[in-house]
């Protein structure tokens, strides 16, 4: 017997074909600008003993969650982190997950039910869009960041209505029009979810997101932060109500029959938050690199440069072997730029994805700038 069936090896010879096979890249360059460590910290030797420090301090054992948090998994330093969460936030209460991907999906899959109606922006992340799959709400996507097209949408909704956006969208780098989107929520008696995966550590004070940093936080039904990005660590938590808190330990799948997260995970979590409460300074140097490639990127090319005023900063190359192309004429000058196919964007928006980070130099992003001036 064959190791695959012949309809898998048909999809793999597809892609093959249409040149988008994914393979795990061994790419070592010396100038990163695809991480989403945008502000070092995964990379911080002052942040790495600060969590050795906490766990030598609590003198426990730092591997293995053991089980779910609901049997073996739980612990007294679980919750809390969660309750230090909640306040960073500044929400009810908070529900820790192993990531972002596990919290959106439990989230969107768990609060829906039939006869109820999810709205998600066109552009979010796949985890978003299969938690609404999930679920037994109807589901429909809008405009990306179009208003009237979100509002069409929600006066033909049925039962309770979801309405699903990202602070920062990963792949075109841009930000939700939060207000407004916030302000049609209440007229339409919709709720509000939010995915700051982009947002978290960047935006905000102690790195609460785009949200807090906007006043916003109680327009919203349910927040979720990611901590693998700017944070530099590994894991997510949901906030909201209690009550709601309460639902997903109750009714959420992926939280109730997956293994807990191990104390290092968790020493990780609070260290990030503690480190970058100290270095607020390192939002403040993200908008100086952010700023210095806006000034610098070349006015005069053939590249499309989608607008972003964030550490996202896409160029549309337009074809999967182009994005290959160029992202391989910058890796062979030592910037590490990878290329975005289709179909993780839709065909024709194939992408170069630079991604801009507090280590960044100066020297760094003008060569950077200077080499995509030119023919690539």
């Amino acid at each position: 017997m064959k190791s695959i069936t012949p309809q898998m090896q048909q999809r793999l010879d597809e892609r093959k074909t249409k040149g988008n096979l994914r393979s795990l890249p061994s790419i070592q360059l010396p100038h990163n600008f695809t991480s989403n460590d945008y502000l070092g910290l995964a990379r911080s030797q002052a942040l790495g003993q600060m969590i050795a420090n906490r766990l030598a301090e609590l003198g426990a054992p730092a591997h293995g969650g053991t089980g779910s948090r609901l049997l073996s998994g739980n612990s007294d330093f679980a919750m809390a982190l969660e309750q230090k969460l909640a306040g960073i936030f500044n929400a009810e209460a908070a529900l820790v997950f192993g990531s972002g991907y596990q919290a959106n999906l439990c989230l969107i899959s768990s609060v829906a039910q039939k006869g109820d109606t999810i709205i998600y922006d066109q552009l979010s992340h796949v985890c978003l869009k299969e938690g609404a799959w999930l679920s037994k709400a109807q589901t429909f996507a809008f405009l990306h960041n179009d208003l009237e097209d979100l509002e069409r949408r929600l006066k033909a909704a049925e039962g309770n209505k979801f309405v699903v956006v990202e602070s920062v969208y990963s792949m075109d780098g841009d930000d939700a029009p939060l207000k407004e989107i916030a302000t049609l929520c209440k007229r339409y008696e919709a709720r509000l979810i939010i995915d700051e995966a982009h947002g978290t550590g960047v935006f905000g004070e102690g790195g609460n997101g785009l949200v807090c940093s906007l006043g916003l936080e109680h327009d919203f039904f349910a927040r979720v932060y990611t901590f693998g990005k700017a944070m530099g660590v590994h894991g997510a938590a949901v906030v909201g109500s209690q009550e709601l808190i309460d639902y997903l330990v109750n009714f959420g799948r992926p939280f109730i029959y997956t293994t807990a997260m191990p104390l290092h995970s968790l020493v990780a979590i609070e260290q990030a938050f503690n480190y970058l409460s100290k270095n607020q300074h390192l939002q403040a140097e993200l908008r100086q690199r952010i700023a210095l490639f806006l000034k610098q990127f070349p006015e005069e090319t053939d590249m499309k440069r989608i607008q972003s005023n964030t550490a996202i900063q896409p160029i549309v190359a337009q074809g999967n072997e182009r994005a290959k192309a160029m992202a391989k004429a910058l890796q062979s000058k030592g910037f590490d730029v990878r290329p975005i196919l289709a179909p993780t964007v839709r065909e024709g928006e194939e992408r170069l994805r630079i991604c801009l980070h507090t280590y960044n130099t100066e020297e760094e992003i003008n060569a950077l700038c200077q080499i995509l001036s030119q023919p690539l």
